[in-house]
C-alpha cells in the first residue's frame, strides 16, 4: 500500500503572506452587528425627535431647570419607552416592512434578529421603562408612558394603520405624548399649558408625516398600508398639509398668552410664518402640476419643532 505524502505548496517570490481573520476579531465583528441590529430596531432617529419635546416641556413645568437627576431618569425611561414602542412596530409591521423598498432592509425582514427575539426585546425595554418611571417620578407620568406604548403598538400599529386613511391623524397622540409624560414627571399632574403643547405637537405631525407618505406613495400602496396620499388626490392631501400647518402654528401662538414671554412668542412666530410659507408652496406647485419636493417641507417642520421648542427651554431659563 503506497503512502501519499503532502508537500507544502510553495508561495511564489514576492507575494505577501495570506491572512486570515481570527476567530475573535470575527467574534467581534459578529457582536457589533448583532448590536446595530438591536439598535435599529428601537428606531434611534424617532426616539432622538420625541426628546427635544420633553425637556423642554419639563422646564416649563418646573418654571427653570429641574433637578438634572430627574431629567436623567424621564431622558432614559423616555428613550427605553420609545424605542420598546419602536421595536414592538417592527414586530407587528414585519409583514409589510418587508413589501417596502424604505424599509425591507429593517432588521426583521433582513432576518438579522428573529421576531421572537424582537418581541422580547420589546416587551423588556417597555417594562423596564414604565419601571423606572414608577420607581423615580410618579404614577401619573408612568402611567402615560405605559398608555402611549400601547396605544402606539395596539391601537395604531395593529389597526389604525391598516384600517384608515386618518392613520397619521389619530396616531398622532403618541408622538405628542412625550410633552404629557415630561410636564407629569416634574409636577404630577396636567396644566393646560401642558395640554397646549400637546396639540402643537400633535397638529404638527400631519405637515410632517404626509409629506413622507407624499414621497414613498407607491411603497405604501405596494404593502396596501392606506395612508392619505395612497388614497386621496395630490390636491386634497397638500389642502390638509395646509390647514394642520396653520393649526400648528395658531396652536404654538396660544402657548404665548399662557405665561410665555416674547423670547418664545417671538421666534415660534417668524418660524411659523416659514412654515407656512412652505406649506403653501407645496399645495401651489401640487395645483399647478408642477414637480414637487415633499421632503423640503418634512425637513423644515423638524427645524420648525426644533426651534420652537427650544424656544419653550429659553423662555423658562430666563
Amino acid at each position: 500500500m503506497s503512502m501519499i505524502t503532502e508537500r507544502p505548496v510553495s508561495k511564489p517570490a514576492g507575494q505577501p503572506p495570506v491572512r486570515t481573520e481570527d476567530s475573535p476579531t470575527v467574534a467581534r465583528r459578529d457582536v457589533r452587528a448583532v448590536v446595530a441590529a438591536y439598535v435599529a430596531l428601537t428606531k434611534p432617529r424617532i426616539v432622538e425627535l420625541l426628546l427635544v419635546t420633553t425637556v423642554p416641556a419639563m422646564m416649563l413645568a418646573a418654571g427653570g431647570m429641574p433637578s438634572l437627576w430627574l431629567v436623567a431618569v424621564v431622558l432614559v425611561g423616555g428613550s427605553l419607552a420609545a424605542g420598546a414602542a419602536s421595536v414592538l412596530n417592527c414586530y407587528i409591521d414585519r409583514d409589510i416592512d418587508q413589501l417596502m423598498r424604505r424599509t425591507k432592509r429593517r432588521p426583521l425582514p433582513a432576518h438579522t434578529v428573529s421576531p421572537r427575539s424582537a418581541l422580547v426585546f420589546g416587551l423588556v425595554l417597555a417594562v423596564v421603562s414604565v419601571a423606572l418611571m414608577a420607581a423615580f417620578t410618579n404614577l401619573l407620568a408612568a402611567g402615560l408612558t405605559l398608555a402611549a406604548i400601547v396605544y402606539y403598538d395596539v391601537v395604531y400599529t395593529l389597526w389604525l394603520k391598516r384600517t384608515t386613511t386618518a392613520n397619521t391623524f389619530w396616531g398622532g397622540a403618541c408622538g405628542a405624548a412625550p410633552v404629557l409624560i415630561g410636564w407629569a414627571a416634574v409636577t404630577g399632574s396636567l396644566a393646560p399649558a401642558a395640554w397646549a403643547l400637546f396639540a402643537v405637537v400633535f397638529f404638527w405631525q400631519m405637515p410632517h408625516f404626509y409629506p413622507l407618505a407624499m414621497k414613498y406613495k407607491a411603497d405604501y400602496a405596494r404593502a396596501g398600508i392606506p395612508m392619505l396620499p395612497v388614497v386621496a388626490s395630490p390636491r386634497r392631501v397638500n389642502a390638509e398639509i395646509v390647514i394642520f400647518a396653520w393649526l400648528t402654528v395658531l396652536t404654538s401662538l396660544a402657548v404665548w398668552p399662557l405665561g410665555m414671554s416674547p423670547i418664545y412668542g417671538l421666534p415660534t412666530l417668524v418660524v411659523g410664518a416659514i412654515f407656512v410659507i412652505e406649506a403653501h408652496r407645496l399645495a401651489g406647485r401640487v395645483n399647478r402640476g408642477e414637480a414637487v419636493k415633499p421632503m423640503r417641507l418634512f425637513h423644515w417642520s423638524t427645524t420648525y419643532l426644533t426651534i420652537v421648542f427650544a424656544a419653550v427651554a429659553l423662555d423658562a431659563l430666563i
